[in-house]
């Protein structure tokens, strides 16, 4: 390592005390068959496999100390190859993202990047055949010190193999850029390194790696360093020979990077500039110039760190990752009461993805009631469907899939359903009278200590469990759609709810595997509220006169998921319109009901847009049935409005205590609603833009968080 290369790490290393540390260990074994003396480095940090291998400064520096003792080996002849691999379950999963958070400055922005390509390009420069030994989890750095070795095997168990970066904002800065579309391709490099990364950091199975061509080999868990030694030895005796497949320098490589530029833009909108930076440095390696790409990448990389992208990105990931684990406000755990058997009120296409749910999660009994027998059937019928769908994926096993349907039940009589459950949520439609109903009858068959949990969306849970002996069991239990997927479950808390009540729906939320936010019980709750308030402002301008197309356009720097009339037509135009009608209800004086929504609604149609030419475009019908206004907004104006209304609503649901911080209401729409993580949710994006002063006078979050360290 050069003497620069050395002070920039221990420069580094100096900004990060608290560095988890890997060590680098070497040690030496006898090929088989006499292939001679090896030298194998371990990556370790000396923890379990839950606490993932990373790559610090401190880290990079023992890497290269024992890339010093390996070159001088390799350069001697007294070793004839080098490995490296890493500890149980886990190879490597790159930089460690708490040190980057501290980075003020530009120049030591760019001293991680530089630091990180001078020790792993050592690799490629030894006297030796190097290789890489992918035995469990690769992330980012992992994925990358394994492209600068000569060979790589991969484990058919390994569970998780990607570059992250662009997903968080960054690129693949330590070659993920330059030396994978040099190897296979750039129409496959840029599936990893774009549209993976954007499509929720989509993660790669053994098999996957090896199909792409990014392994040479892919050998069995079980055996995985022995075989992959094995094969190590056929190669350095040159009994087997690597054939890799041409990669196409033409026209492919442009079409490819055009592709990756289409990704970007129907993901981010250009609103985040991770992607089209990565983007560059790929279409640029397409001459093989390996250094002048890794020169690329270090720019790339110290720009981004220093920008509010990432900032956000490594924000965003903290909250899922860490918040969402230890939710702000749930009681002490030790109250929660055990869940033996739940049971279901309602059998449609909701309560029966939620009997699936618990049914998969908690394998208990699960019965679902309803108010004839065709309905009750056809829940039942439906999970058994979702379960046959598992086992033809070989998701689960025919002994699982046969338990599974022994578990759920169906019933008429609610006695005989719920007399001996646990958990009782009801999925009915959303009105006060009929859920009041509902409780009412549950309550009188339900043991004293079922709690009773509804999935409403937007009534209040205080108000339903009014009229019952027992309103301290009821809870809201607040799912999203589609149910399998979206991982946020808001828990409201009503006025009387109790804490052995709330902690056992906390403790049955983790068993779910889902990301619990307690909440307030207020209208409409985090989400359903600032995306009715988004939406609602759209739609304003849209009846004060605004075109369509301008008021969708307006919001696409935001980057999000989809367009506010694309979502309208995923949640539906008449339970868009119920629920702007409840806010209305609670907050006459920000919350409108539009005529054109209502319009919409009552000629029955299913949104706003046509798609017989695979884009969408506005339905003719419904251009006809718009009255407008005639002030017609600007996209600039149009966004203003938008950005001011939310900022608006979030600090009063924060002045309310509808949640503990702006933290949670940053994870309910991550999680929830699908908010991008360049933005960090929303918070961080305004006050990045100044909407948060402009509007409440100050910022959501202190500076530092979510944003460059003053």
């Amino acid at each position: 390592m050069s003497t620069s290369t050395a002070e920039l790490l221990k420069g580094a290393a100096e900004l990060f005390p608290g560095e988890v540390v890997t060590q680098a260990h070497v040690r030496h074994l006898d090929l088989p068959a006499g292939a001679g003396r090896f030298a194998l480095i371990t990556l370790d940090n000396g923890l379990d496999h839950t606490k993932p291998t990373t790559f610090g400064p401190q880290s990079l520096a023992n890497l290269s100390a024992a890339i010093d003792q390996v070159e001088k080996e390799a350069s001697d002849g007294t070793v004839v190859g080098v490995g490296i691999t890493g500890k149980p379950f886990i190879f490597a999963v790159g930089a460690d993202l708490k040190g980057v958070e501290l980075l003020k400055r530009h120049e030591d922005a760019l001293a991680i990047g530089k630091g990180g390509h001078e020790v792993f390009k050592r690799l490629a420069a030894l006297a030796v055949p190097t290789f890489a030994y992918y035995n469990g989890a690769a992330m980012g750095g992992g994925v990358e010190i394994g492209l600068h070795c000569q060979y790589r095997t991969v484990s058919a168990a390994l569970p998780a193999f990607s570059l992250p970066e662009v997903f968080l904002g960054l690129v693949p800065g330590w070659g993920g850029c330059t030396l994978l579309p040099n190897l296979i391709g750039a129409d496959r490099a840029v599936s990893v390194v774009i549209e993976n990364s954007l499509n929720q950091n989509k993660q790669l199975k053994g098999a996957q790696v090896h199909e792409l061509g990014i392994a040479d080999a892919i050998f069995e868990g079980a055996d995985f360093l022995e075989r992959s030694l094995v094969w190590t030895a056929s190669v350095l005796k040159g009994e087997l020979s690597v054939v890799r497949a041409e990669v196409d320098r033409g026209e492919a490589w442009d079409r490819a990077v055009e592709r990756g530029r289409q990704i970007a833009d129907s993901k981010v909108h250009g609103a985040a500039p991770a992607a089209y930076r990565a983007l560059d440095i790929i279409a640029a390696a397409k001459d093989g110039d390996l250094q002048a790409g890794f020169d690329a990448e270090d720019r790339a990389l110290a720009d981004l760190i220093m920008g509010g992208e990432l900032r956000s990105g490594i924000y965003a990931f903290n909250l899922v990752q860490r918040r969402a684990k230890r939710p702000a406000g749930a009681p002490d755990k030790a109250l929660a009461r055990p869940v033996t058997k739940v049971g279901v009120v309602g059998a449609g296409l909701m309560a029966s993805q939620l009997a699936l749910l618990f049914l998969r999660r908690l394998e208990v009994p699960v019965v679902l009631t309803d108010i004839d027998q065709e309905r009750v059937d056809k829940g039942v019928g439906y999970v058994h469907g979702e379960i046959d769908k598992l086992l033809l994926k070989s998701r689960i096993s025919q002994d699982k899939a046969n338990r599974l349907k022994g578990l759920v039940s169906g019933v008429l009589d609610k006695a005989e359903g719920f007399s001996d459950a646990d958990f009782v949520i009801e999925a009915v439609f959303e009105e006060m009278g009929v859920k009041q109903k509902v409780f009412a009858e549950v309550e009188a068959v339900a043991p004293a200590h079922a709690i009773l949990a509804t999935n409403t969306s937007s009534l209040s849970v205080s108000e339903m469990a009014s009229k019952l002996k027992n309103p301290e069991r009821v809870v809201g239990f607040h799912f999203f759609n589609p149910v399998a997927i979206l991982p946020l479950l808001e828990i409201v808390r009503g006025e009387r709810t109790d804490d052995a009540s709330l902690a056992t729906a906390f403790g049955v939320a983790k068993k779910l595997k889902k990301s619990a936010v307690l909440v307030k019980d207020a209208p409409a709750f985090v989400v359903n509220r600032i995306l009715t308030r988004f939406m609602g402002e759209i739609q304003n301008v849209i009846d004060e006169g605004t075109p369509v197309e301008v008021a969708e356009r307006a919001v696409e720097p935001l980057g999000l998921p989809m367009s506010p009339l694309v979502l309208l037509e995923l949640v539906g135009p008449a339970i868009g319109l119920h629920v702007s009608e409840t806010l209305h209800g609670a907050f006459p004086d920000r919350f409108t009901v539009s005529r054109n929504l209502a319009a919409v609604v009552e000629a029955g149609k299913r949104g706003f847009y046509v798609y017989e030419s695979g884009r969408p475009e506005l339905d003719p019908e419904v251009a006809a049935l718009l009255t407008q206004g005639d002030v017609v907004l600007t996209e600039e104006q149009t966004r203003d409005r938008v950005l001011d209304a939310v900022a608006q609503e979030i600090g009063l649901m924060l002045d309310e205590g509808v949640v503990a911080e702006a933290q949670d209401i940053d994870l309910c729409l991550l999680t929830g609603a699908g908010w991008p993580f360049h933005l960090g949710g929303i918070t961080p994006y305004l006050d990045r833009e100044g909407v948060s002063e402009r509007v409440n006078g100050k910022r959501f979050l202190a500076p530092g968080v979510a944003s460059v360290p003053a």
